[in-house]
């Protein structure tokens, strides 16, 4: 039997956390999963994450959480960082920055699935090459086990593809995140490598990416400095369903979901 790998696109405030709340078993249930990854960058009031809201989601059910650049953004946050090891950020960012850039975990029977998360550089931070120390970093992880998924968290598509195409053959699945925008390109790449440009969010997609309407608009409008707020309304779950080898640790399969939660 395959490995089955749920991963929750990026969770938004509340709203995304209580749709996770009622629906997460649900989907568990239905595609058989052993083990649920989750991007919990914006968990925390639409930007961040705290100690308590993390604890939260472990509680639904996910057993790992990655981030992005927003991991940053509750200072309170930085020791919980460095020492939770089922919370991970960008592999990418300097030498002894808090946290760590990859985890191992394992599903019930034991078959270990390391996940690895990068940054991208376009239109972001001027971070080290994520080409680079992708290729260093699953080196060293594949000694541990076969399965290694990333979460690139980038905003341009044509890093997202290239990444794609570099890491094709060498891990198990590339899944964007940070657009908030789900892509309908999901496939398994010549060499077995699982890839979709972005996996979406979780949230109000009554928005713009899970924020107000009325507070973007105007941020776009005037250019002047908005304090945004996060959307309650129409919610939804976006995320991928992963079929991995546990062997050759290759995609076998790749299933785009989007659950709209009463």
């Amino acid at each position: 039997m395959p490995v089955k790998v749920l991963f929750i696109a990026d969770i938004i405030g509340k709203p995304g956390r209580r749709a996770l709340s009622s629906e997460l078993f649900r989907l568990v249930d239905r595609y058989s999963v052993d083990v649920v990854i989750a991007n919990g960058e914006n968990a925390a009031g639409g930007f961040g994450i705290t100690e308590e809201v993390a604890r939260e989601l472990f509680g639904f059910g996910i057993h790992l959480i990655t981030s992005g650049n927003h991991i940053w953004d509750k200072k309170e946050s930085l020791d919980f960082v460095n020492r939770e090891e089922k919370l991970i950020r960008p592999a990418n960012y300097p030498p002894g920055t808090p946290g760590r850039g990859s985890a191992v975990i394992q599903t019930p029977s034991g078959i270990r699935i390391a996940v690895l998360n990068l940054e991208g550089r376009v239109f972001m931070n001027a971070l080290d090459c994520p080409f680079r120390v992708a290729e260093k970093e699953i080196e060293l992880l594949k000694e541990i086990t076969p399965i290694v998924i990333v979460d690139f968290h980038a905003e341009a598509t044509s890093e997202k593809m290239a990444l794609g195409a570099f890491l094709d053959g060498k891990a198990s699945a590339v899944l964007g995140t940070h657009t908030h925008v789900q892509t309908a390109d999901e496939r398994i790449l010549p060499g077995g490598t699982a890839y979709i440009t972005d996996v979406g969010m979780t949230g109000s997609f009554d928005s713009v990416i899970g924020i107000r309407k009325e507070l973007a608009i105007e941020k776009f409008l005037f250019q002047l400095p908005v304090r945004f707020e996060v959307a309650k309304k129409d919610i939804r779950i976006n995320s991928v369903v992963l079929e991995i080898d546990e062997n050759s640790g290759k995609a076998l399969g790749i299933e785009r979901i989007s659950v709209v939660c009463r």
